[in-house]
């Protein structure tokens, strides 16, 4: 009988609705999949798909687009990223054949120490606690990288740009069920700052509710004064000294100086691609650790035939799991601002490492027990670590009339940041992406915080390329240390097993992160994870707030989707 069980297990299970009962996931919205020519924008919420698609209908570049759809997004979406926080963008221009990877990653304060999140026992903070407050706050990125991308692929006025957010500020926008939603369940923390109070919380100090119509003249004046004078408006004069001063004299108060924004720069980085199957994957390499892993991932992978397998079978989910389960062990060890720390690269993605690491998949038939870091060519004496990255962040693709594409993830950290609030804008948390613990046993931990450093991410901004060399995928999406999960997924989804782009992103997410198997409990999930327990797995459901946005290319024009589970919205731009 038993024998019988774990037969049953191998098989694929029988096809199950894909669509979550109403209580399996807050807010979700089934996507339709959406057809165009030649030109397509999909991005984290309509006001900012409509701001890219009215710059390419004027004749706007890719990344013409993506700077006004930030922007909006800095408005309307002010949880998730904005001017004070960083990102990564991946840049593909069709007439050169060239890729761009700009790291507009947040840096840490020069006067800031390496126990910067330990009490005075030495112990390390309480998460929330090392979040709130100025403490966190780095270096802020964002405006930097616009420019720098315009500078680079513009072709419309800087300050045109703009319109689209300042217009919307001025005027109010309705704040989105989605956005009520984590200011209420962020109103502790949110009221300790009191700018965040003025703006997110009425006259009766009531959080704002869906449908409230919210105006920001302070972000208007600020991005005015941006598409006038540029970066320098930003990270000099009167603006730098607000942030300053908003940090330094915080309850928590924390290091940012005028010298770190005056200094600050954008890295240009050699794009991290890697083959899987008859494809090429290019991504951004470190600091973030997101085409790292997926490269380690999908390398161990190309060692098992998932297409014969099926998106409903157990095996294929047990592969998937123990394969993220060791490159996380890997990242937790490697992964860091190759600035600071070498990061064996080569040696992670290295063929042969990988057919190592396969191999301990092949010579299992239930989930490996205990995974370690493995001891890839020219590794570094470092300890391991569990930074904790939580699930805010945003992202966006798109591709412009001419072919050429743009994969954006920016973030502000958590959901709110610091939640210190200067000039209608939230600052970042992003320093709490380091290691609490700078040691471990006396050796140094690779992600500890050292000054100027850019904490490991796991942004995974991505760009798929056909046997043809054809640019194929646009993806990406916010989630924290879940992103790389999310955009493997939809990778395998649709690389794998032949689905479309709405296809795939509606699908249930089934993670492994090094911990425990994180499920989504609906559609085939509903029958897999009892398969998945018998194979030994610990696993919690739980809502897996995925954001992916997906193009897709081919000789017929593109497709493209938006995730169900967030406000996003795919648009035609031809």
């Amino acid at each position: 009988m038993r024998l019988l069980l774990l037969a049953l297990l191998w098989l694929p299970l029988a096809h199950a609705d894909n669509r979550p009962p109403p209580e399996a996931a807050t807010g979700w919205q089934d996507q339709p999949l959406v057809h165009a020519g030649k030109a397509m924008v999909v991005t984290a919420n309509p006001h900012a798909s409509q701001a890219a698609q009215d710059m390419l209908a004027r004749g706007g570049s890719a990344v013409d687009a993506m700077i006004a759809a930030q922007m909006v997004l800095a408005l309307v979406e002010p949880q998730s990223s904005g001017l004070g926080g960083g990102g990564f963008m991946v840049h593909w221009q069709q007439d050169t054949r060239k890729i761009t990877t700009l790291d507009g990653r947040e840096t840490a304060p020069l006067q800031a120490p390496d126990t910067l999140f330990l009490d005075e026992n030495g112990q390390p903070l309480a998460f929330m606690d090392a979040v709130i407050g100025g403490k966190s706050v780095g270096t802020p990125g964002t405006v930097m990288l616009m420019w720098q991308a315009h500078q680079r692929f513009g072709t419309l006025p800087w300050r045109d740009l703009f319109v689209p957010a300042i217009t919307l500020a001025l005027n109010g926008f309705d704040v989105s069920p989605r956005l009520a939603r984590l200011i209420a369940q962020n109103s502790d923390s949110l009221l300790r700052d009191a700018d965040s109070r003025h703006y997110f919380f009425d006259d009766q100090g009531q959080p704002l509710t869906a449908g409230h119509r919210l105006v920001n003249p302070l972000l208007a004046a600020l991005l005015t004064r941006i598409s006038i004078e540029g970066p320098s408006a930003f990270y000099t004069g009167k603006m730098a000294q607000m942030m300053v001063s908003k940090v330094q004299n915080a309850g928590s108060p924390g290091y940012l100086a005028l010298e770190d924004l005056a200094q600050y720069r954008v890295q240009e980085r050699p794009a991290l691609c890697f083959p899987y199957r008859q494809y090429k994957v290019c991504g951004m390499g470190p600091p973030s650790s997101g085409a790292l892993a997926l490269g380690q991932i999908l390398g161990m992978l190309s060692h098992f035939e998932l297409s014969r397998m099926g998106p409903t079978s157990p095996d294929a989910w047990r592969l998937i799991a123990d394969a993220s389960r060791l490159a996380f062990a890997d990242r937790g060890r490697y992964a860091t601002d190759s600035d600071f720390v070498p990061v064996p690269v080569e040696g992670l993605l290295d063929a042969s490492y990988l057919a190592e690491r396969a191999q301990l998949l092949k010579n299992s038939h239930q989930a490996l027990p205990a995974v370690t870091p493995g001891t890839p060519k020219g590794h570094w004496p470092t300890s391991s670590d569990a930074s904790p990255e939580f699930p805010s962040t945003t992202h966006l693709n798109i591709i412009d009339a001419s072919g050429n594409a743009v994969s954006l993830t920016s973030t502000i950290e958590n959901a709110f940041g610091s939640r210190l609030m200067v000039q209608g804008f939230l600052l970042n948390n992003e320093l709490t992406d380091f290691a609490f613990s700078p040691r471990i046993n006396g050796i140094p931990v690779a992600n500890r915080l050292e000054p100027g450093k850019r904490p490991r991410s796991s942004m995974s901004p991505t760009l798929v390329f056909d046997d043809r060399d054809q640019l194929l995928l646009v993806l990406g999406s916010p989630g924290g240390s879940s992103i790389i999960g999310y955009v493997l997924h939809t990778l395998i989804n649709v690389l794998d097993w032949g689905m479309n782009v709405r296809e795939a992103v509606h699908q249930p997410h089934v993670l492994h992160r090094g911990g425990v198997l994180e499920m989504e409990p609906f559609g085939r999930n509903q029958a897999l994870l009892p398969a998945m327990k018998a194979l030994g797995f610990d696993i919690r459901t739980t809502e897996l707030n995925s954001g992916l946005h997906v193009i897709m290319q081919n000789n017929t024009g593109l497709t493209g989707a938006a995730d169900p589970r967030r406000e996003g919205q795919a648009l035609a731009a031809d």
